[in-house]
């Protein structure tokens, strides 16, 4: 057995003559909390869509707990035990919060313990004064929270979040930060940002995309320090 719950191994994501991913090799541990950054185009976003099943990698292959999921369908990935948050919140804007929730829990049989689980998330993610709220006249950042919660309700083994804290007041991210603080706590998670502020405010391991491959991982700190790091995002020339 491996001793990662996911791993990456020589994934590419070719668009006609774009090569978006370039072999790109990644591991991660269960319990591990990683962010994954770069400058647009840098291609983090491209293997965060490899991983939920929205794009096929051109090659490679993607394990999770031992088995390849590059190619697959996305309700087949999430399955296998893999939550995902995308930046933009799929949510039932005519219903309440409790019953979006109760849409997301629809294979839990038993009334009783969908009714629990509901609550118990609600409470996690900071949202029960909201239960009775209709989506479609909530603020931002509570639609991100609600999806969040809608996303841990099941319970996965790998949350995967597309930049959550976008749009967010200063306020409403300090929370979000401490709620996925929380969360790795039970989950593997892994982050797609680009905001070095919220990063600091919950990573402490990056993994740093450049021209469709890795450029760098490590410590948050050790790694935003890097000077090749940060010539990247300043768009310096010499960086290859």
């Amino acid at each position: 057995m491996s001793d990662y719950l996911l791993e990456a191994q020589d994934v590419a994501m070719h668009f006609g003559g774009v090569k978006a991913l370039d072999g790109v090799d990644f591991r991660l541990k269960k319990g591990d909390l990683r962010c994954l950054l770069g400058p647009n185009g840098a291609g983090k976003s491209t293997f965060f869509r490899c991983l939920t099943g929205t794009y096929k990698p051109t090659r490679g292959h993607i394990l999770f707990k031992g088995t390849d999921i590059a190619g697959k369908e996305r309700h087949d990935i999430a399955r296998a035990g893999i939550g995902v948050k995308t930046q933009v919140p799929s949510l039932f804007d005519g219903l309440t919060v409790h019953e979006n929730l109760w849409l997301a829990l629809r294979t839990v049989q038993s009334a009783a313990a969908r009714k629990e689980k509901i609550a118990d998330v609600m409470e996690r993610v900071g949202i029960s004064s909201l239960s009775d709220h209709v989506l479609g006249r909530m603020a931002h950042g509570q639609r991100q929270l609600v999806e969040l919660a809608m996303v841990v309700a099941s319970n996965p083994d790998l949350v995967l979040l597309d930049e959550p804290a976008a749009g967010m007041t200063d306020g409403e991210v300090e929370r979000l930060a401490s709620i996925i603080r929380d969360l790795n706590r039970t989950h593997t998670v892994v982050v797609v940002e680009h905001d070095m502020h919220f990063i600091r405010m919950i990573a402490d391991q990056v993994t740093v995309f450049h021209q469709g491959r890795i450029l760098a991982e490590g410590h948050v700190e050790s790694i935003l320090a890097n000077q090749t790091v940060r010539d990247v995002y300043l768009g310096k020339k010499h960086v290859a």
